[in-house]
C-alpha cells in the first residue's frame, strides 16, 4: 500500500508542477505596445557618458542585430502575476508596404519576464528595418518559452484581419 502512495504523491506532483507550468501563460498580459522608429541617440543618456556602459533605465532592451541602436521598437509593457519566467523567446513578425507576406524576426536573446510590470523595448535593428520613414502595415509579438509554446501574442489590428481575395 505504501509504495502505490508514493507513486500517487509523485503522479500528483509531476501534473500540479505542469499544471502550474501551463498557467503561466495566463500569468503574462501586454498592457500596451507602442510601435516606433527610435534613433540610436534616443537611447544616450548621461551616464554612457561616464562609463561607456548603455544605460536601460531599468527596461529590458532586445535588439534583432545587438550592436546597432537605430531600428524600429515595439515598446511593450508585460504584467506578470505570476512568478518570474527565464529564458523566453521573443518572435516578432511584420508585413511591410513592399509586401503583403509577413516576415518573421527570431534572432533576440533569451531574455527574463520579472514579476509585476516591466518594460520591454523590441527592436528591428540594421538590416532588418529598411528605413526611419517605413511604418508596418501590420505586426504581432509572441512571447514563447524554452519549449516553444506561446505565454503571450499581441498584436496590431490589421494583422488579425482576414486576407481579401
Amino acid at each position: 500500500m505504501r509504495p502505490a502512495l508514493t507513486l500517487l504523491k509523485v503522479t500528483s506532483l509531476a501534473l500540479g508542477l505542469a499544471f502550474t507550468h501551463h498557467l503561466a501563460a495566463a500569468d503574462l498580459t501586454a498592457v500596451r505596445v507602442w510601435p516606433a522608429y527610435r534613433t540610436a541617440d534616443s537611447f544616450e543618456r548621461i551616464s554612457e557618458f561616464f562609463n561607456g556602459q548603455e544605460n536601460s533605465s531599468g527596461q529590458t532592451l532586445v535588439r534583432s542585430q545587438p550592436n546597432i541602436r537605430d531600428g524600429f521598437y515595439f515598446l511593450t509593457r508585460i504584467k506578470n502575476t505570476g512568478p518570474a519566467i527565464m529564458d523566453v523567446r521573443i518572435e516578432v513578425s511584420v508585413i511591410m508596404p513592399a509586401s503583403p507576406e509577413p516576415r518573421r524576426i527570431t534572432r533576440f536573446a533569451a531574455t527574463t519576464v520579472p514579476t509585476g510590470n516591466h518594460v520591454f523595448q523590441i527592436g528591428l535593428t540594421g538590416t532588418d528595418w529598411p528605413d526611419a520613414q517605413v511604418q508596418p502595415v501590420a505586426w504581432q509579438i509572441r512571447i514563447l518559452d524554452t519549449e516553444g509554446r506561446e505565454l503571450l501574442r499581441e498584436q496590431s489590428f490589421l494583422w488579425s484581419q482576414p486576407a481579401k481575395n
